[in-house]
């Protein structure tokens, strides 16, 4: 561990910055810096986005939440928002950006946590889940999949064209692939207007820091003998024994992981299930829906025994 291992944050441009207003800092561990935001104080909720975000996604569900005593945590996976962005795509796998979490977690000695994860934000935080099972009090999923295939994994288009050499390369590095295709995937495409792709794009607006995009939705599986199938063994084996309460908030309208819904009801058979008519990035279309489902499993973790 370092021996400075925080530090805050450097500011953002005034028109991010006002869309943003909360604390920031940056965590250095293993050679990395990751950003997050830091606010508020009460019972600890870890927010964890997915590809090809950065914790922006989540300000509307943090300026709901703050409205009571909470602790809200939300980091930029390394690669993305304003945590470093190395280079090499190898560096890219669960087992990585799983132990960067953890690793977050105990230098801050986060306890009781509620942890939130969307879209790969599910599987990180699960892993990291799985890595301090006694931290974890409560849970809140979102448009993600935890669970582990057991037969040769469904490849959607997307995931079949960015494991498509020279061509995925060029798409993503050259036009910031997926970006301009994220209102598609919204139920309502208005929610990812000029002003949030603006703020979404920031971060990777230099073609040498798009290395990530890629890298993440070559994570995915698309056979039983990929490499991250093991990492996702221990996100299921945590899943099935958790005895928290846990919440699902579902983007029915969303052609990526609509369908996920069920076999996330198979490791959380006793989970609450708010279906919602958003798409994937559901934290801009139904904010307060997620607020309140994280609220509900804040109050049952935190009630005496």
């Amino acid at each position: 561990m370092e021996q400075f291992p925080f530090s805050e944050a450097p500011p953002l441009p005034a028109w991010l910055a006002e869309q943003l207003p909360y604390r920031r800092r940056m965590f250095s561990s293993g050679g990395y810096r990751m950003h997050f935001v830091d606010q508020g104080s009460g019972p600890v909720v870890l927010m964890q986005h997915g590809n090809p975000m950065w914790c922006f996604l989540w300000r509307k569900v943090i300026e709901e939440l703050l409205q009571q005593p909470v602790r809200v945590i939300a980091p930029d996976l390394i690669g993305m928002g304003f945590s470093d962005k190395p280079r090499d795509p190898a560096i890219h796998t669960l087992e990585f950006h799983g132990h960067q979490l953890s690793a977050l977690i105990r230098a801050l000695d986060l306890r009781e946590i509620t942890i939130v994860g969307q879209d790969w934000g599910g599987p990180v935080s699960g892993l990291a889940a799985a890595l301090n099972p006694e931290r974890i009090a409560g849970a809140v999923f979102a448009n993600t999949s935890l669970r582990l295939p057991t037969k040769q994994p469904r490849v959607t288009p997307f995931h079949r064209f960015a494991n498509r050499p020279v061509i995925s390369d060029l798409a993503f590095r050259l036009f910031n692939f997926p970006m301009p295709m994220l209102p598609k995937v919204q139920g309502n495409p208005a929610s990812l207007g000029p002003a949030e792709m603006r703020a979404y794009r920031y971060p990777l607006r230099h073609f040498r820091d798009r290395t990530a995009p890629l890298a993440l939705a070559r994570m995915v599986p698309t056979r039983l003998e990929h490499p991250t199938i093991a990492q996702l063994a221990l996100v299921d084996r945590w899943a099935r024994d958790f005895r928290g309460p846990v919440e699902l908030v579902w983007g029915c309208r969303d052609p990526i992981l609509g369908r996920a819904l069920h076999g996330n009801l198979e490791l959380f058979p006793d989970a609450r299930v708010t279906e919602t008519q958003a798409g994937h990035f559901l934290q801009e279309e139904v904010p307060g829906e997620l607020a309140a489902a994280i609220r509900r499993v804040i109050a049952i973790a935190t009630a005496p025994a």
